[in-house]
Parts: C-alpha cells; structure tokens; sequence
C-alpha cells in the first residue's frame, strides 16, 4: 500500500452503539448520512455486518457505496505476532480504504459501541497509520454495551467508590480469578464460549447470585437471565455480557 499526494478523503471512524439503531448518537446519524463510502466489518465472509445493519436501520444506505469487509474473529493478543490470516483481513480492509481515500473520497467505517473499546475499528486505523501517519481521522464515540445492559437491569456499573473492571473475550483464569477477587464491579464481555467456566469460579468465590447476563442487550430478542446457571447449557449468541456487582447501595435512613 502506498498513500499519494494530493487531496486525500477523510476516514471516520462511527461508533454506532451496542445493536439498537435509536441509541446510535446524533454526530453519528449525521456523519453517515453525510458520508457516502461506507466500509463496514463482518465476521463471516457469508454473513452480515451487525454494525450495516444498525447503520442503516437509523439512516439508509441505498444512495451509498457499501464495501463489506472480513475481520476474521479470532483472540488477539498485544504484543504478540497476530494470525496470519488476521493480519490479511486488517490489510484487505485498509487497502479498500486507502483507494477510496486516495480518490478524494471521505469514508465511515461504522463500528458496533464505542471504538475506543475493543473495537476492530483500531486495527484498521493502526494498519492505515503504517502507511500514513498523518491520515485524516475523526473518531465518533458510540454507547457501549456494557452500558445499555448497565440500563436494562436499572444497576450503576460503578458507584461511589466502586473499582470497576472490563474484562474482554480473551480472559484467562488466573487473571479473572484475581480480577473478581480484587474488584468491586465486574463486566465480561463476549462471555458466550466461557460461561460454564465462568459460573464454577463464581461459584467458588460466592458470586454468582450477584451477576447477571445480558444476551443481545436492546435488541428484538433479548434475554436477561437473573441466574445465571439457567444459561449454563444454551449455545449464547456472540453479544453475550456478564455483570457482576459486589456492593449493594444502602438505603438512606429516614
């Protein structure tokens, strides 16, 4: 990939909230309306980009040029060598972006939440960023999951003097284990694959009536299990988030 000079387009980067189109944030509706390449990830090569789907449930992509992009979903871990055929997806997508960009054009790349939060969106920019380091970017922050669920069940993620933790797919053991230990609010993200696991240590540790999951948060078919163990046997959906909430708000005396 090679970046020429000239009038370059500008690459936005739209956090389009955790899955229901009207939680997605005014600046956001507003740049993808205005902006008419959009670049959008999918996990599958025959699947759907849940990021497109929301983006244009809220604005429409009829008049756009839609260039859906593979990321393929395996663990990634930093500072250490990526897959390989993760690194091809990162450098597919930036080279899609870079022509357009190289064209004049502007485009947004909508991303589910927020996109400074595990978010693929990154690894584009990073890619794109080895090839021009002053590429222009505007980065619109979205809801994040863990606060729609935080909404749904009515409970703060933190309060007070709360010590909250976000712990995302990839978690081992050991540091979970700590983490629960350690802190006093807890989100885990992506739970789905984990689950079982995950209720034996809170079983251990005696936290399991304290956490609540949250599968597809805001979307038509969510489910909430306030016990968690019901969930222990269910093939989860990949938006699957657990909270766990130590403290208890104390009432204020009368």
């Amino acid at each position: 990939m090679s970046m020429t000079t000239g009038q370059t387009g500008r690459l936005y980067l739209v956090g389009v909230g955790p899955g229901d189109p009207e939680l997605m944030t005014y600046k956001a509706v507003r740049t993808l309306d205005q902006t008419r390449v959009w670049v959008a990830p999918k996990a599958k090569t025959d699947g759907a980009s849940a990021a497109l789907q929301i983006a244009s449930a809220m604005v429409g992509a009829a008049d756009k040029e839609v260039l859906e992009v593979r990321f393929p979903m395996k663990k990634i871990r930093l500072e250490q060598e990526h897959d390989p055929e993760v690194q091809q997806g990162w450098q597919k997508a930036a080279r899609i972006v870079l022509e357009r960009l190289e064209q004049g054009e502007d485009v947004a790349f909508p991303t589910l939440g927020d996109p400074g939060l595990y978010s693929t969106s990154f690894y584009l920019l990073n890619t794109l960023q080895e090839v021009c380091h002053d590429l222009p970017v505007t980065i619109i922050p979205g809801i994040t999951a863990m606060s729609a669920c935080s909404a749904q069940v009515n409970a703060p993620l933190g309060l007070g003097d709360d010590v909250l933790s976000v712990v995302p797919a990839a978690f081992d053991d050991a540091r979970l284990r700590d983490i629960l230990q350690t802190s006093d609010a807890v989100v885990l993200m992506k739970v789905f694959r984990r689950l079982p696991a995950v209720i034996a240590l809170l079983d251990e540790l005696g936290l399991t009536d304290k956490a609540v999951l949250l599968e597809r948060c805001g979307m038509d078919d969510q489910h909430i299990y306030t016990d968690i163990r019901e969930a222990a046997d269910k093939e989860l959906h990949y938006f699957s988030t657990l909270l766990v909430r130590k403290k208890q708000i104390n009432k204020v005396a009368s």
